[in-house]
């Protein structure tokens, strides 16, 4: 398996992975990144000044994502670990965390100064892992994301 940039040609397989892990997860597709106007474009979408997107992949096959973007209507000195969702067999092989420090390398050069994350009180893993990299629960949303459905909410500084 191995982590790379995102390209055109993974556009259809990267969202139907994230829609794929919502689903699995028990997640409301209303308020997520389920419903996303750039998940069909997420190459077009990340394509863009201090905006990433990696994608996770074993024998041509796509099996999760993650990217950095500027809060949207946010600090300009905070981004957005954005769209981290990996199928069952990428998960548990340590890629989320690499998938996680190669987003915020890529944050700290883009001179962020933190980093601001959304999820979901039944991704319970995503967030052990979350504050194994150093996320802090916080008690309020930041930015205006659309994720009205996600009501955890996690920040690092950089």
């Amino acid at each position: 398996m191995r982590i790379r940039l995102i390209e055109k040609a993974d556009n259809e397989k990267i969202a139907a992975t994230i829609r794929k892990v919502i689903i699995e997860m028990g997640a409301p597709k209303v308020g997520t990144a389920y419903e996303d106007e750039e998940l069909e474009a997420m190459f077009e979408a990340y394509q863009k000044d201090r905006f990433i997107y990696f994608v996770v992949e074993h024998e041509n096959e796509v099996l999760g994502g993650a990217g950095i973007a500027p809060l949207k209507n946010g600090d300009p000195s905070i981004c957005e670990l954005q769209k981290m969702y990996f199928l069952k067999e990428a998960r548990g092989r340590g890629l989320g965390k690499q998938m996680i420090q190669k987003c915020i390398d890529f944050a700290k050069a883009s001179n962020f100064e933190q980093c601001y994350i959304e999820t979901m009180p039944n991704m319970q893993d995503a967030q052990k892992l979350y504050i194994k990299t150093g996320f802090e629960y916080i008690d309020h949303a930041m930015g205006n994301t659309g994720h009205s459905s996600c009501p955890f909410w996690m920040l690092k500084s950089l």
